[in-house]
């Protein structure tokens, strides 16, 4: 390995290179600190990211490195967010599971990868640890890597290994993942959690995200049988029901007995247990998020959320309004595979109103607002108040389901708005 301080690592960084930094709660920010050092003397470097979680903002991303570095996210997360809101960055939609295409494609080019990988085993293999998601392609593809080799990150098994010749520069360092910890779901969490949990089966193979709905969901069914996980993110939830039997893959057609994630984010405890665990393996998103690998699983089912759903059952995950939020992510891979899934079903959790009060079931979406999963492929829908299944439903029929598990106080104006968009269609339809 041939070792050197960051700041003689980044270096090897020109002006008008794109660099692709790994995510997850493993962000080589050691590395990203140091090329930040050099703002003054780069121009035009491109920042290409994912799902980033850093205790503050990316180092780069202020106003006075605007001409040095170009923030181009892929999914934005809280580090980037106000910068690109400022217009000091970009987002580059896409469907997650194909990035790694567009890095391989050369349509997206990647001149330099930054990772925060383990230390080498005894054949010389590190691995990528919990963010395994863009960056096996973005260090396939970069003619420069550059690694944190980080004593603190698990060491993970299946497509997420770099030999220690393919890595151009390695910095040493003991710096542990973030530790997220998540509190009790809420009332409202609860509520929603309980009506997806009655309709997931025994035998189903799930997706399934971070966060209190997540969460409520996991502990409304730690009494199924015969779970499996093809997942993006690997979290403390799953692990929990993996340790209690509930999780063990055995009717599974894809990696039969194996936990399937492109990404891990949780407590120091969940990264231990995973440290070293062959009963789970991690890969690219062009693997794990493939539709047509997620279809071969019986009974997939996805669990996405949302900002908010209009009358018609188009989502809206990735902006608020004009302002870009977030990413289309894996939510549009994991609905459409788990569509083609035998008995498979797809859902769409949240809450009936935002923290302020205003509804998340709308009558159209806010205007500018991005359109993640169409109205042609939402399925069920998920609030606190009940569950609207979509499928097969006309628009004054989706209208109708949608609004009976809208907040109470917001009903009248949607039944208003049905009424004026679907006419007697919607009339006609007894509550």
């Amino acid at each position: 390995m041939n070792y050197m301080t960051a700041d003689e690592a980044v270096r090897l960084v020109k002006s008008g290179d794109t660099v692709c930094c790994q995510g997850s709660t493993s962000v080589p920010v050691i590395l990203q600190e140091a090329l930040t050092r050099r703002a003054h003397e780069l121009r035009d470097v491109q920042i290409v990211s994912g799902f980033n979680i850093t205790e503050g903002p990316a180092p780069f991303c202020k106003p006075e490195y605007k001409d040095s570095f170009l923030v181009n996210s892929i999914f934005l997360c809280a580090d980037q967010r106000k910068h690109v809101a400022d217009g000091y960055g970009s987002l580059t939609p896409c469907f997650l599971s194909e990035v790694p295409a567009l890095f391989r494609k050369g349509e997206l080019p990647v001149d330099v990868a930054f990772i925060n990988c383990s230390l080498p085993d005894e054949n010389g293999y590190c691995s990528y640890g919990i963010g395994c998601d863009i960056s096996v392609a973005g260090v396939e593809c970069a003619k420069v890597v550059i690694a944190q080799v980080n004593e603190a990150i698990p060491y993970l098994y299946g497509g997420c290994l770099i030999h220690e010749s393919q890595i151009t520069a390695a910095v040493r360092c003991n710096v542990p993942p973030i530790a997220m910890q998540f509190g009790e779901p809420t009332e409202i969490e609860k509520a929603i959690g309980a009506n997806v949990a009655a309709e997931i089966p025994d035998g189903a193979c799930l997706q399934i995200g971070v966060g209190g709905i997540p969460n409520a969901i996991l502990n409304g069914i730690k009494h199924h049988k015969h779970l499996g996980l093809h997942t993006e993110a690997m979290t403390d939830g799953v692990i929990r029901l993996m340790k209690e039997g509930v999780i063990d893959n055995s009717l599974k057609k894809v990696h039969p007995g194996i936990s399937i994630a492109a990404l891990a984010l949780g407590s120091k405890e969940m990264y231990e247990f995973i440290d070293h665990n062959k009963t789970m393996e991690f890969y690219d998103v062009a693997y794990t998020n493939n539709p047509f690998l997620i279809a071969q699983n019986p009974k997939a089912c996805a669990i996405n959320s949302a900002l908010e759903v209009d009358l018609t059952g188009q989502v809206c995950a990735d902006s608020i309004g004009e302002m870009i939020f977030s990413g289309v992510g894996g939510q549009h891979d994991f609905m459409y595979g788990c569509s083609l899934s035998e008995g498979g079903k797809c859902f769409i959790a949240l809450p009936s109103r935002t923290n302020k009060g205003k509804g998340k079931i709308v009558p159209t979406l806010t205007p500018g607002a991005g359109v993640v999963t169409t109205r042609f492929q939402t399925q069920y829908v998920a609030t606190e108040w009940g569950i609207a299944y979509l499928r097969g439903k006309n628009l004054a029929q989706r209208a109708r389901a949608l609004i009976e598990i809208a907040h109470p106080d917001d009903r009248e104006e949607l039944e208003k708005a049905a009424c004026k968009r679907f006419g007697y269609s919607f009339l006609r339809l007894k509550a």
